[in-house]
């Protein structure tokens, strides 16, 4: 039996098991909305600690201190750190990209998704749990990349079948709130478990936390397991918080036909085809295709950058995540009740405006410069400025998420929404590559980690071009 056979059935009969429990109980709409929720609170760690603010800017400055190890300068070593972690990204995002239409038209052909979210959790929780061997040394910091890919997948793919199931949640008319809501409540998931780890297990330099604590449970500050333990707690809370999710949320009627891969890929290439004659639906897929790879590039640089560029400690970093996480729970509940007011696609304007602002800034500051202009020696300004561009990329960037997901919806066909929502998944990751590449490329020309983000300014400008053919009432009809 091949490994996605076996990942497919021990998910299937997790969740019959699961379901056995419940199915003898009429489960209201409340219920199903709220496990529905429950699944953004507990996934948002993986994104919150693993890809931005806990595991991505270690595993940064451990590769950074390896290659100085291996005799290359420090501005060189950054630079290749920064490399190492675009191709991890670059490399997980083709295979999610090519997957995700495939998986869900599988699931749209059997009409079953529930297994399909049980097994990427199983993905999800492995791959996040095995990062506690990260080495501090960095001798195996490429079999952590796979980990760290390996759990990224799953949660990626998890999320795209979890988002198909909003249109059977919500209409278009209270679509945007319940999206807005759904981001808000991860990013606040995101928070506390952000808080947990700062509070009790991240060591500073002085081998404490951030309240002055040894890490807890006698984890060895020297060894840095408080920070690698964050691998562990990440697991651990998606794995508890996905109760909800499992126990109050249903697939619809199977539709008794067995799926198969040929089927599937028919059907992909069907959809695709069939985006000749809905221009609106090709050209917003086009443009979500670039503005959500830039702001993917933003998340997984961002701490990064403030490592490398602005030599932050992992706290300082984890602080400045809790700021930018705080905002993006408040900007994505605020985000949802514009989208309700004024509708999605002007909130994601004035969201790509933000953010391509955002990026310009960053990219022409220093320690010593601000848009060229020096600063005085030891100025404190750069953090300051930084710690308010994390409150606009986290505010900015849930309302981004949030109003794409709503305007989805209003291009989605229900009795198509796995596939339809794959394909949203296909242009959001299928080119996902293309920012850590880009990313890549112009650290590697320029030997500059902060240059290095620049291409992402170009990312949002474009997608914000194509949405000029995008109807902003959708085109289901």
């Amino acid at each position: 039996m091949g490994l996605n056979r076996y990942i497919l059935y021990v998910s299937s009969e997790l969740y019959s098991f699961v379901r056995l429990g419940t199915e003898m109980t009429k489960i209201s709409a409340r219920k199903r909305t709220w496990g529905w929720l429950f699944f953004d609170w507990a996934s948002q760690p993986y994104h919150t600690l693993l890809v931005t603010f806990v595991f991505g800017p270690f595993f940064a400055a451990t590769a950074a201190e390896y290659y100085l190890g291996q005799g290359l300068e420090s501005e060189t070593a950054k630079a290749q750190a920064q490399s190492v972690w675009s191709l991890c990204l670059t490399l997980t995002g083709l295979i999610i990209g090519f997957g995700a239409p495939i998986f869900g038209a599988l699931a749209d052909i059997t009409g079953r998704r529930m297994p399909w979210v049980a097994g990427f959790s199983l993905m999800y929780f492995t791959g996040a749990f095995c990062l506690w061997f990260m080495d501090p040394a960095g001798s195996n910091m490429w079999w952590m990349l796979i980990s760290f890919g390996f759990g990224f997948i799953g949660a990626e793919y998890a999320l795209i079948f979890v988002n198909s199931q909003l249109p059977s949640l919500a209409n278009g008319d209270n679509a945007g709130k319940l999206s807005g809501s759904g981001f808000a409540f991860g990013y606040l998931g995101g928070v506390i478990s952000l808080f947990i780890m700062l509070l009790l297990f991240v060591e500073q330099a002085n081998g404490k936390t951030l309240i002055g604590l040894s890490p807890a449970f006698g984890l060895d500050a020297e060894a840095r397991e408080g920070t690698r333990f964050v691998g562990p707690f990440t697991a651990v809370w998606f794995a508890v918080f996905m109760v909800p999710y499992f126990l109050w949320v249903r697939d619809g009627e199977a539709t008794g036909t067995k799926g198969s891969l040929g089927a599937a890929l028919a059907l992909v290439v069907q959809s695709v085809r069939n985006l000749r004659h809905r221009g609106s639906l090709a050209a917003y897929l086009g443009s979500s295709m670039l503005y959500r790879d830039a702001l993917n590039g933003l998340y997984a640089f961002g701490g990064v950058y403030a490592g490398l560029v602005l030599d932050w400690s992992i706290t300082s970093i984890g602080i400045f995540g809790i700021i930018a996480a705080i905002s993006a729970s408040l900007f994505s509940w605020l985000g949802g009740q514009a989208d309700a007011r004024l509708g999605p696609k002007p909130v994601i304007i004035a969201a790509i405006l933000v953010l391509a602002l955002v990026c310009l800034i960053i990219v022409n500051m220093t320690r010593e410069t601000l848009f060229g202009l020096p600063l005085a020696p030891g100025s404190t300004l750069p953090d300051t400025i930084f710690f308010g561009c994390g409150v606009l990329i986290g505010g900015f960037g849930g309302i981004l998420q949030a109003a794409s997901r709503t305007l989805m919806v209003r291009h989605t066909d229900p009795e198509l929404a796995t596939e339809s929502f794959g394909l949203y998944g296909l242009s959001g990751r299928a080119t996902a590559f293309l920012a850590p590449a880009l990313i890549g490329v112009a650290t590697t020309i320029t030997g500059s980690a902060r240059l290095g983000i620049t291409p992402v300014i170009g990312l949002f400008l474009l997608g914000l071009i194509l949405l000029i053919w995008v109807r902003a009432e959708g085109d289901q009809d």
